[in-house]
């Protein structure tokens, strides 16, 4: 039985981060589209951002959505206050 659950957390985060991946959703049209309620979106979020995918937020025109950077995009690092550009 736990061994089920786990199967299904995992296929849940899978598919999460594959509608991320679209850049067009956020956690309410997330929850609405997996079926599953708000929060389980957030902790579905917390932890693909705990194994390491740099989930952002943005805003848009009509709302926020999750978003993940482009591969081989340019990101700022900040290293003992001096800004480095680092390339994904």
């Amino acid at each position: 039985m736990i061994y089920k659950r786990s199967q299904a957390i995992e296929r849940r985060l899978e598919l999460v981060l594959r509608l991320i991946r679209t850049g067009g959703y956020s956690t309410p049209s997330l929850s609405e589209k997996i079926g599953v309620s708000i929060p389980t979106i957030s902790r579905c979020v917390n932890a693909l951002r705990e194994r390491g995918h740099e989930i952002r937020s943005e805003r848009h025109s009509d709302g926020w959505r999750y978003v993940l950077p482009k591969k081989g995009a340019t990101v700022k690092v900040e290293v003992e206050g001096k800004f480095a550009k680092v390339s994904k």
